[in-house]
């Protein structure tokens, strides 16, 4: 069978994987729990004044755009998850429906969001806890990376906070998926409750007055004085990247006990939480606050409550964010390890990494080697524009999934879909869509870094995949 014909069949993606297979220990709570903690994370205590600086009060409209788009690709995620409840999430949707060449474009893709989104947000995690590691006698050249240049005029050496942080939650991911969902709920718990009494103490200061003019740099996204693209669709096109973390959800599949049921809840439920949390916080600090006020500070949220006159408090939501970046870590490297898992049980990656440990139900082997991939990144590299290289994976998975889901009812209308994606052919279209837009607002040399990045994958997969794959020898072909 040529590669180009090779597709899972949809009802055995997940099975015949002896020693290869996943605990079930997952409920639909803690699959609400991991989408709403890898979504809010650093984008709803930054990107709301990033996004107020661009669109001012128009802001609040960015974020139901941006939602809207990200709520498109959603449906489209518990139509397949559901469908399909295997680990792989838009790789094994693309397996089936399109096939395994495309299947592994997506998967690489999958590999850089998650990859480069955990070192990044491992760096940014450093960043307010390097007094801590200063204040407890580290040196200033293992608090940064080579690319930084110290007050004495030195180079760092290495991010070591960075890469603590890394391997700590590699560690409990390795542990168990029940243990480390667990605290992953509590974690968020915690960071959703500072975020509401954020909103309990601006709510006081509301003033209407703050959001006329509505749209003051217009709608559409055009070239400000400085040559930076504002308005309402620039603000809506960066706010997109705090949304996407839903996703993760849909790579544990195999391992949650009523996937049928709890895989919609999860992702459906945690995009509309967090699109409305993102709508609720951004009004509200509109209202206690003009846009160009708090949107020149780089914690908004810490910056108001200053200006309200709640010192502690805003120490306490400052602290909150530090809390907040290990949930996004854990949620990211955890549908990393499973994408990679996954992968390397169909042939594509060496089989051995997918060895699932027999105590704890987790591929102990594969999290930790992408904790230390992401510990190595984070500790050594600047982040700054090779992270939106996450972003355009996050795209390309988007657009894959919207395709899978008209590829399958075109391809098979009959077979019945649990979830199943309302009014799909505009759903789907919209998902498509409205990612390619938004891909296309990429900078440009972020787009060429996405294509020089698959040709690496391609060139991985044509040497080594394409022969070893489990399809290329002789499993059974798509039914």
């Amino acid at each position: 069978m040529s590669f180009w014909m090779r597709r899972k069949a949809i009802d055995g993606a997940s099975g015949g994987h002896e020693g290869h297979e996943l605990k079930k220990t997952l409920s639909w709570y803690h699959l609400v729990a991991l989408g709403v903690g890898a979504i809010v994370g650093t984008g709803i205590y930054t990107l709301t004044g990033v996004g107020a600086g661009l669109a001012g009060p128009g802001v609040i409209l960015s974020f139901l755009i941006a939602g809207a788009v990200c709520a498109c690709a959603a449906l489209c995620y518990a139509e397949l998850s559901t469908m399909i409840p295997a680990s792989g999430s838009a790789y094994t949707y693309s397996y089936v429906a399109m096939g395994e060449p495309i299947a592994w474009v997506i998967g690489w893709s999958l590999i850089l969001e998650y990859t480069l989104v955990c070192a990044a947000v491992a760096v940014g995690w450093s960043a307010h806890a390097t007094g801590l590691f200063a204040a407890a006698g580290f040196p200033d050249y293992l608090l940064a990376g080579p690319h930084v240049t110290l007050a004495d005029g030195r180079h760092g050496l290495i991010n070591l906070p960075a890469v603590i942080i890394s391997m700590a939650v590699a560690g409990l991911l390795a542990l168990g998926t029940r243990e480390s969902a667990t605290i992953n709920m509590v974690l968020v718990v915690i960071k959703i409750a500072a975020l509401a009494v954020f909103v309990a103490l601006c709510l006081p200061a509301f003033d209407a007055t703050h959001f006329t003019p509505f749209m003051p740099k217009g709608f559409a996204a055009n070239p400000g004085p400085d040559g930076v693209k504002v308005g309402v669709m620039a603000a809506a096109s960066l706010i997109f990247f705090a949304f996407y973390g839903f996703d993760a959800v849909s790579t544990a599949a195999e391992e949650t006990k009523n996937p049928k049921r709890d895989l919609t809840i999860g992702i459906v439920g945690s995009m509309a939480a967090c699109t409305a949390i993102y709508m609720i916080v951004a009004a509200v600090s509109i209202g206690a606050s003009r846009t160009e006020v708090f949107s020149a500070s780089e914690a908004p949220l810490v910056f108001i409550l200053e200006t309200l006159k709640h010192p502690k408090i805003a120490g306490l939501v400052a602290l909150a964010a530090v809390i907040a970046l290990p949930t996004v870590i854990l949620a990211f490297m955890y549908g990393q390890s499973r994408i990679f898992f996954v992968m390397a049980r169909d042939g594509l990656l060496p089989r051995a990494l997918s060895r699932v440990n027999a105590r704890t139900g987790t591929p102990v082997l594969m999290t930790l080697l992408t904790g230390l991939l992401a510990a190595v990144l984070s500790g050594l590299l600047p982040l700054k524009e090779i992270a939106e290289l996450a972003n355009a994976g996050t795209l390309a998975a988007f657009i894959a999934v919207g395709a899978s889901v008209i590829v399958l009812r075109l391809r098979e209308p009959e077979r019945p879909r649990v979830f199943s994606t309302p009014a799909w052919p505009v759903v789907a279209a919209g998902a498509i869509l409205g990612c390619l837009y938004l891909f296309a607002s990429l900078p440009a040399k972020t787009q060429h870094y996405f294509f020089y990045a698959q040709l690496i994958g391609l060139a991985i997969y044509f040497l080594y995949g394409v022969h070893r794959s489990v399809l290329a020898k002789g499993a059974s072909p798509a039914k």
